[in-house]
């Protein structure tokens, strides 16, 4: 009875999130939801919300959605390489826009917890992919235009660019403990 209402409770708090999830890229945020409950949602319209390191990368792969957020820290012992065109709010019309949440908020949009990616290498081939809340702990390698690094997020690591347009199109808001150069 209580695994009922606790999945219950997780997916009227997923559905409430998730119809919150209308307003502009700036606001887009992560919802929280059960795994159960990510498995579900349409793949290329609405979030992909993961807790293991296969689900993850299925989420970045070309294959996935243009928002995928974690329930928890998260570590993937290979090369986590974020690629493939995704439009703000899976809109056909809408600006190429990705995002990775590693943050849960509840139904009114507080950050109640933040989280850590660890992977070896993140390689970035979305344009546009806007990384915020918790932390990347490992190298990012970006490939794509657009690349942002919100104020809320932290890479503890390099943030090395394939080219200086590239690192010229990037907004570095969060912290970085290591370098941040053309590569």
């Amino acid at each position: 009875m209580v695994k009922i209402f606790k999945g219950l409770l997780v997916a009227g708090i997923a559905a409430a999130v998730l119809s919150g999830c209308g307003g502009n890229k700036e606001e887009a945020a992560a919802p929280s939801a059960s795994p159960a409950a990510a498995e579900q949602t349409d793949a290329k319209t609405t979030a992909s919300i993961v807790n293991v390191a296969d689900a993850f990368n299925k989420a970045v792969s070309p294959e996935g959605t243009w928002i995928i957020a974690i329930l928890n820290d998260l570590t993937i012992g290979n090369e986590v390489v974020v690629d493939g065109e995704f439009h703000d709010k899976g809109a056909a019309d809408g600006n190429i826009y990705r995002k990775i949440a590693l943050y849960a908020q509840d139904a009114n949009r507080n950050v109640t917890a933040n989280y850590t990616l660890t992977a070896p290498k993140v390689t970035v081939k979305s344009e546009n992919l806007r990384v915020q809340g918790g932390t990347i702990k490992g190298d990012v390698y970006v490939e794509a235009k657009g690349f942002n690094l919100h104020e809320t997020s932290t890479v503890d690591g390099n943030i090395y660019f394939a080219s200086e347009d590239v690192k010229a199109s990037a907004k570095i808001d969060g912290k970085v403990t290591g370098k941040t150069e053309v590569q």
